[in-house]
């Protein structure tokens, strides 16, 4: 359809833009995180990487309400196979899994109104998928209440009905979220993180590998709680991250070429994909897909 190439062509013309803003290429990612997007992902960062001169530093527009932390790992896998630098911007959300994979970057790039989420995986037990963090929260509650001599019979019922087989796949996402948020914080986005510039006894001292890693389990801990957030779907802004979680984000609404370049293109494509009733969908100067 005209309509259609009209559209591709505009697309692709304001991705190039923001490629020559960054200096990178540029991947837009729009969907849930799972398996079925591994090969086309792949495919897609081999295709850049055939340029004669190819580039080193990627940057990822994500768009996820979540979904595998396996999936999550795979990815950075790929990604950092090709690039030494890899930075997200988030337009809109990048949500639990999506969370994730944004702390394998060396920088985060938020607006005012851009959102991550609690670290919550998410687990399929046979007919959905259920934040593995809020069902190993409930079945604790339950725990605590028999231990207390408070559990009803209805209770007990519940308790007795848990499959133990989904219990441990969800203590294992869990284990694996805060091992992987845990590895990448410190190999990445702390990389340059050398000497102390907040601690009052600490400004200007060595920044230790021990230190590196207390920061980055105090942040897992911290997205990880969900008697904090309250809920799965909870949207933590960029003052949040920064004053809660003291992590350091970057904010394109700071710069007045930024953020219409990343906004008109975002919104463009995230229209485009709801109109086509897509259920995700990924983006580059090769892969319009």
């Amino acid at each position: 359809m005209i309509f259609d190439a009209t559209n591709r062509d505009l697309l692709n013309k304001k991705l190039a833009e923001l490629e020559n803003r960054f200096q990178a290429d540029v991947v837009f990612y729009l969907g849930h995180i799972h398996a079925g997007i591994v090969r086309p992902f792949r495919d897609l960062i081999e295709d850049l990487k055939k340029d004669a001169t190819p580039k080193n530093k990627l940057v990822i527009i994500l768009n996820t309400p979540g979904g595998q932390a396996e999936v999550v790992e795979k990815l950075v896998d790929i990604i950092r196979k090709h690039y030494t630098e890899v930075n997200f911007v988030i337009p809109d959300f990048a949500m639990s899994a999506g969370t994730i994979f944004c702390m394998s970057g060396d920088n985060i790039f938020m607006d005012y109104s851009s959102s991550l989420g609690p670290i919550d995986p998410q687990v399929w037990n046979g007919q959905q998928w259920v934040p593995a963090l809020g069902y190993l929260d409930k079945v604790e509650t339950l725990l605590q209440k028999e231990r207390d001599g408070k559990l009803t019979k209805a209770e007990f019922l519940i308790l007795q009905s848990q499959d133990l087989a989904m219990l441990s796949r969800c203590e294992q996402a869990k284990e694996l979220t805060i091992t992987l948020l845990k590895k990448w914080l410190v190999e990445y986005k702390f990389k340059d993180w050398h000497t102390h510039g907040t601690t009052p006894e600490k400004l200007g001292k060595p920044v230790t590998k021990e230190e590196k890693e207390a920061r980055a389990q105090e942040i897992a801990d911290l997205l990880g709680n969900n008697r904090k957030w309250h809920s799965h779907g909870r949207m933590i802004g960029i003052e949040t991250l920064r004053r809660e979680l003291k992590l350091k984000i970057e904010d394109f609404g700071d710069d007045g070429t930024s953020q219409p370049l990343i906004r008109s293109y975002n919104d463009l494509l995230t229209e485009y994909v709801a109109r086509n009733n897509y259920p995700s969908f990924l983006h580059s100067r090769k892969f319009f897909f």
